[in-house]
């Protein structure tokens, strides 16, 4: 999944964005016809923002809850006490008894046990929408002066978590039972590789941690200096990532093995997926580590710091897409500070719905289908133009023409990633379209016990088919402005504008090279002055 979508793709949004140095939106002066897939993108990337934000004022909620001593969601806190006690008694009920973790979870945070479902999301949690309020206040600030000021702020965030995970394997392979955590982390599982939703979920993953196809690639590549080696960048960057993907989780499971080996049960009978493992089974693992209160702060710190840098890139793609729209907000910074706060309070009021009882149920839909088959359409769709309608071999070209002179090294991965485009992706991005289709309607979308209804599960299907209706919609609005049959209108639709080259040769110095001036198809009217007919006189009378 990797090596056949996520880096080739990876190198495909930074190479487009680099050599437009423009946005989600306008970089698709490439080929028009496609215009579609930026706004698609736009709407997946609005989708994540107004859910990921939620995690983070979660993660304030219980940063700010690590600072009481005991931790409210431990035994020894005395709100718990009568909940542990009982645990003691032997009852035949205890295997159906909730923990003091999964209690705070779903009753202090969630208030998940006063609604019934979907339809019931009940009143909002007042203490969760002041941590909304702030994380979004927070992201405003660091925002507020571009590219510059986001830049600075990721020398911490991005840093800050790797000093944490390496905290926290340390400590972890010092706990009894760490051992088989990690076995269990190493041992696939082959037979699950025969459901759907464990390559919907792999592809989830590369793309959610990689930042593919929501735009944010396209607008942080944008910013780049043209003569920028974007094929050494995206080595680095997709090794890089999915390394640390890997080495987090000897820091999860070596805790988690721990707490297995302290509660005498295997360790998949610990660990869960979803928001459960960040805030119900880790939480519950450090708590049972000496100096308990030091590891949570320090986790949900880490959590949190995880958090904001990918907003950035979700945030940064959408608001760069309206800037290059309306180029007239980034010249005047009193308008552009506007914009940005009435966008994030935006975002905030959408997000109130999320932090309501039964928001946990929203926050659930929006997850499943905001990165589902939508996504794997966007790219799919961004794949097959690049390669068959810009063309494969010019869009290599541009990637030789913005890192010459070019290492020998780029020229023979080039060949490697040229056949990805044209085969590899699209075949097996369809062929895990086509898995998830025949699978969605087979199974039940859940939280807990809690069965989504038929109308929340096509809700849910909406969503990703919005996202996706941008390609055609936009398609068709660009074949219809231009002139002639249908199939001259697509290829004229399908053909670069000539503002893309022109923009381009001038930041490279080849200005002074001639280019074609762009195509206007609309009627003119010539406007004749008095000299043009004193001109006429004198022509006139010199033949005579």
């Amino acid at each position: 999944m990797l090596f056949f979508t996520g880096v080739p793709l990876f190198l495909m949004e930074l190479s487009l964005g680099q050599y437009g140095a423009a946005g989600p939106i306008t970089v698709w002066k490439c080929c028009p016809l496609l215009k579609g897939i930026g706004i698609g993108m736009l709407c997946v990337s609005t989708l994540v923002c107004l859910y990921y934000n939620v995690i983070i004022a979660w993660t304030f909620y219980y940063l700010g809850s690590s600072f009481q001593n005991p931790l409210p969601w431990t035994c020894e806190a005395l709100v718990n006490s009568a909940l542990c006690g009982n645990a003691t008694t032997g009852n035949s009920s205890s295997s159906t008894r909730l923990s003091p973790t999964e209690v705070f979870w779903n009753e202090r945070v969630l208030g998940v046990v006063n609604s019934k479902g979907l339809h019931d999301p009940g009143p909002v949690r007042w203490p969760l929408a002041l941590c909304l309020l702030a994380a979004w206040i927070i992201i405003f600030l660091c925002m507020l002066k571009g590219i510059r000021s986001s830049g600075k702020v990721v020398y911490v965030t991005a840093t800050f978590p790797y000093f944490v995970l390496l905290v926290l394997i340390i400590r972890g392979a010092t706990l009894e039972g760490s051992l088989q955590g990690v076995a269990f982390y190493l041992t696939p599982d082959w037979d699950r590789l025969a459901s759907a939703q464990v390559w919907n979920d792999a592809a989830s993953q590369i793309f959610y941690s990689l930042g593919i196809g929501v735009g944010g690639l396209l607008s942080m590549a944008s910013y780049n200096k043209f003569d920028n080696n974007v094929i050494r960048d995206t080595l680095i960057i997709t090794i890089g990532n999915c390394s640390t993907s890997f080495f987090a989780g000897f820091a999860i499971f070596s805790i988690l093995g721990h707490m297995a080996w302290r509660k005498g049960v295997p360790v998949g009978k610990v660990a869960d997926t979803g928001p459960g493992l960040a805030f119900v089974a880790y939480p519950e693992a450090l708590a049972l580590l000496p100096g308990s209160m030091f590891w949570s702060i320090l986790f949900f710190l880490m959590l949190f710091m995880l958090g904001i840098d990918t907003l950035f890139g979700n945030m940064e793609g959408i608001t760069t897409a309206v800037l290059d729209e309306f180029p007239q907000l980034r010249g005047n910074m009193k308008h552009k500070s506007l914009f940005l706060g009435t966008l994030c309070f935006c975002f905030y009021l959408m997000g109130l719905l999320l932090i309501t009882d039964g928001g946990i149920y929203w926050f659930t839909l929006i997850d499943s289908f905001s990165t589902s088959f939508g996504l794997i359409i966007i790219t799919l769709f961004m794949c097959i133009g690049i390669s068959f309608f810009y063309g494969v071999n010019q869009f290599c070209q541009d990637i030789l023409d913005m890192i010459c002179p070019c290492p020998p090294w780029c020229s023979r991965v080039l060949v490697y990633f040229k056949a990805c485009w044209v085969f590899f992706t699209p075949f097996l991005l369809l062929f895990i379209l086509t898995y998830i289709f025949i699978e969605m309607y087979n199974t039940s979308l859940h939280y807990g016990s809690y069965v989504f209804p038929r109308w929340g599960k096509a809700l849910g299907v909406c969503m990703g088919a919005t996202c996706c209706l941008q390609i055609l919609i936009w398609a068709i609005v660009a074949i219809s402005k231009e002139s002639g049959t249908l199939r001259e209108r697509f290829q004229k639709s399908i053909r670069p504008l000539n503002s893309w080259r022109a923009n381009n040769l001038n930041s490279t110095g080849r200005g002074e090279e001639q280019v074609e001036p762009e195509r206007v198809e609309a009627p003119f009217t010539v406007t004749l002055t008095d000299m043009d007919f004193t001109a006429m006189t004198w022509e006139e009378g010199s033949q005579a």
